[in-house]
């Protein structure tokens, strides 16, 4: 029988997007979990100067911290970061608003590390529409010169908290992988946070990859959720699509109080419009038994209880990510 903490501890994780309060403790429990790199994704709704902002404030993180964190530009620096035994930090965004209306900040962007753009961020930018915009009217004229810029300066356009058509057109028209990084099934649970089997589907004949959160209101047994509700809905995304093609984004936000400031601006149009959720101050639990980055090791040890591979609990730890990571980020010939 598999050893599960000796599999998760050679393992290369990959967690597809977390939103924590950034600090020594939260990357300190980062390696306590195992964790061999992260997409930081905290910024929604900031502008390009504030985009700056948050790229320098990693810079920063990354120094002062760096001999527990280093930052990940290519896959290469993920397995570095497992040989260094510390945590890669890959510079992530949910929404394209810091590009404002520049076509050429794509590339500057990339350059100072960015390596994923979620396009939208919960209702419309000049991209196309989040999940939440009333009329989804699908990718825009300026959104697929985003998208061709980020394909071709190789930036991994995620579609978590984009509306349903904006979705499609992405995948039928990017020419690398797309991701959906932190998003569950509707039809376990049909709440408009999650997304189709469809969407799923196209975005893995892409080549794309389905990171599964661990957002209880998209759970079926919701706040009363448990490791083995989020391993069912896991297991539901593979037999749709294949074990090649899914993965694991935690949607962690540990330690920022609910309600508090950032989760409740997170939650408004733009950060200062209308509320669009509640979920900025009702209690959201994680499903027990993986409430915290340090209970990692409990995934893998219940993956392989349930009969799956040690070559399937690979993949799905981050053998797939690398792969989807690797084909987004490789220069275009």
């Amino acid at each position: 029988m598999t050893d599960a903490r000796k599999l998760h501890d050679d393992a290369i994780i990959v967690d597809g997007l977390q939103t924590c309060q950034w600090s020594r403790s939260i990357f300190e429990e980062m390696r306590a979990g195992g964790l061999t790199a992260v997409n930081v994704s905290s910024l929604l709704w900031e502008n390009f100067r504030e985009g700056i902002g948050y790229v320098s404030e990693w810079k920063r993180f990354l120094r002062e911290n760096d001999d527990i964190i280093r930052p990940v530009r290519t896959v290469a620096d993920i397995h570095a970061a497992k040989a260094e035994g510390k945590t890669g930090i890959i510079i992530g965004w949910q929404n394209t608003s810091p590009l404002e209306d520049k076509l050429d900040y794509v590339e500057i962007f990339k350059d100072l590390g960015v390596g994923i753009m979620q396009l939208t961020y919960n209702t419309q930018n000049y991209s196309g529409a989040g999940y939440l915009e009333e009329v989804d009217s699908g990718l825009t004229g300026f959104g697929r010169e985003v998208l061709a810029e980020m394909n071709r300066v190789g930036v991994l356009c995620d579609l978590s908290h984009v509306g349903d058509k904006t979705t499609a057109d992405v995948i039928a028209r990017s020419k690398r992988p797309v991701c959906i990084s932190h998003v569950l099934p509707r039809a376990l649970r049909d709440v408009k946070r999650n997304k189709p089997d469809e969407l799923f589907v196209a975005c893995a004949e892409k080549g794309g990859l389905i990171g599964v959160s661990l957002f209880a209101p998209g759970l079926a047994a919701g706040n009363d959720a448990t490791v083995e509700d989020y391993l069912d809905a896991m297991s539901y995304v593979i037999d749709l699509v294949g074990e090649d093609h899914v993965g694991i984004g935690t949607d962690f936000s540990l330690d920022r109080p609910r309600p508090g400031p950032w989760l409740l601006w997170a939650n408004k149009d733009k950060g200062t419009a209308r509320t669009l959720t509640e979920f900025g101050s009702v209690k959201i639990s994680k499903p027990k038994g993986i409430e915290r980055m340090t209970e990692m090791p409990n995934l893998t040890a219940r993956m392989l209880a349930r009969g799956w591979s040690e070559d399937l609990v690979l993949k799905l730890l981050g053998r797939n990510w690398l792969r989807v990571l690797d084909a987004a980020w490789t220069p275009m010939a």
